[in-house]
């Protein structure tokens, strides 16, 4: 494949096809192409609101991968999951048609918009970006917008706007978001993730402040992560604005308080002057500091404080970020993307103190090498569930070198079950809940599959009983 970095790649071309287009990571830039004038062509093998949104703005997309999808395309995007042998990939090799990896893209796109926000961070990210977003989408400063999960809102994971703001998820996966160019990078938190790529904490941290030194105007950083501080220790030439709970820092929150047990209120202060009451729409003492890094992010692109508050206590949540997929019967399913043990103890925090009688944690590790290294790691965080069941592994992209199983984490918490395919949990989970419970299922990769299947198994049990 020809592999395409330049950064004027995007000017001598108008015609773009996308490999797997309705990816949460491709769609959004299908779509910002395509109202920026190119013609955008893709192809994919699963159906999705994705896929049915860019069909209705006029986008022309295949549900079967074949090599005749490239057509006259002058640029293919791909993601780093598909197969080099997938034949639209063989093709653009075999026609000379150059080809550009998605985070390399949505880097050179950046550079089109003079405000980008970059979010970024090892946890919140996604939650935080779709903050930001509604804030600026309801405060009437249309935005671009490119998210990791889906906003509700706009019920997509992006969208082309009219103004010269982009509102970015950055991935540190892969060192993806320093192919970017933000006006201001938003960094939330720093842990020890990606190691496979990575190596160590140390590298992560490094990265990171890398990611920091790209910002041309301001870095935006949670002042009591250390890990955040450690890099972005000794930056010059912007301006690094701090928030936090524990300290004197530019965006500070005051009287903090969680009501009904699990949704954060608290008084925003900046420059030390009270900015704002804020009232959270979603649960968990984790959102606080996130909500703050939207708060201050939003501030920088021209949003007031009236804006800030009614965005962040309108804003219910993204896509698979502790998503309430329905009650039936009195037992309540959501579905969550944690698949780090730091991410899994703050959404089941979070649960446990929302009054259910039960909480079932339904857990998909994700990645072999993820799972081996933070094995100790599942287990005290998953522990904190009344109830805990493990599916198999989803290995994605790797080998399992490591022999790792999910037996290897019920084994040592106590009741925990092991059933290795969905339907075997979603018989489990619809033959043993109870009134009152609920029903949780968390994990990197297609878990929300099963919570589907859940819902579908409760509401056929509940035709039942009232047949």
């Amino acid at each position: 494949m020809t592999n395409m970095e330049s950064n004027d790649i995007l000017q001598g071309i108008k015609r773009v096809h996308f490999v797997g287009i309705g990816g949460s990571g491709m769609s959004p830039l299908a779509e910002i192409l395509h109202a920026r004038g190119y013609i955008v062509t893709g192809s994919d093998i699963n159906e999705s609101d994705n896929i049915d949104r860019l069909q209705s703005l006029g986008i022309r997309i295949s549900m079967k991968q074949q090599a005749e999808n490239v057509g006259d395309a002058q640029l293919v995007v791909y993601t780093s999951a598909v197969n080099p042998q997938n034949p639209e990939l063989v093709k653009a090799a075999g026609s000379g048609i150059p080809t550009i990896e998605r985070g390399k893209l949505l880097g050179l796109i950046t550079r089109e918009y003079p405000n980008t926000i970059g979010v970024a961070g090892t946890h919140g990210k996604t939650t935080t970006t779709s903050m930001l977003s509604q804030i600026l989408l309801q405060g009437g400063f249309d935005p671009s917008v490119f998210i990791g999960g889906r906003l509700p809102l706009i019920n997509a994971n992006g969208r082309a706007g009219g103004s010269d703001i982009m509102v970015c998820e950055a991935c540190e996966f892969q060192d993806h978001y320093l192919s970017m160019n933000p006006a201001v990078s938003v960094i939330l938190n720093i842990d020890a993730d990606h190691l496979d790529y990575f190596g160590s904490l140390e590298n992560v941290i490094s990265s990171f402040r890398r990611f920091a030194g790209l910002a041309r105007r301001a870095v935006i950083v949670n002042a009591d992560d250390e890990n955040t501080m450690r890099a972005v220790e000794g930056i010059a030439g912007k301006q690094v604005i701090r928030y936090g709970l524990n300290g004197d820092y530019e965006w500070m929150a005051k009287n903090v308080r969680m009501m009904d047990d699990c949704f954060g209120q608290y008084d925003l202060y900046h420059d030390g002057a009270f900015f704002a009451p804020i009232k959270l729409g979603v649960p968990g003492e984790h959102n606080i500091p996130n909500s703050m890094a939207a708060a201050a992010a939003a501030f920088i692109c021209g949003a007031d404080a009236k804006h800030i508050a009614y965005g962040l206590e309108t804003f219910k949540g993204a896509g698979r970020r502790f998503e309430f997929l329905g009650t039936f019967n009195g037992i309540t399913v959501a579905d969550d993307y944690a698949h780090h043990p730091t991410e899994i103890a703050a959404t089941l925090n979070a649960a446990k103190g929302m009054g259910y009688q039960r909480v079932w944690a339904i857990f998909q590790p994700f990645t072999y090498s993820r799972t081996a290294r933070h094995l100790d790691g599942f287990v005290e965080s998953l522990s904190n569930a009344d109830q805990v069941v493990l599916s198999e592994i989803m290995g994605s992209r790797e080998e399992n070198k490591w022999e790792v199983s999910s037996e290897q984490i019920t084994s040592r918490i106590s009741g925990a079950v092991y059933l290795r395919t969905f339907p075997e949990i979603t018989e489990y989970v619809v033959a043993n809940c109870k009134e009152g419970d609920l029903i949780l299922t968390m994990g990197g990769g297609d878990i929300y599959k099963c919570a589907r299947m859940i819902v579908s198994g409760l509401q056929d049990k509940a035709s039942f009983h009232v047949c």
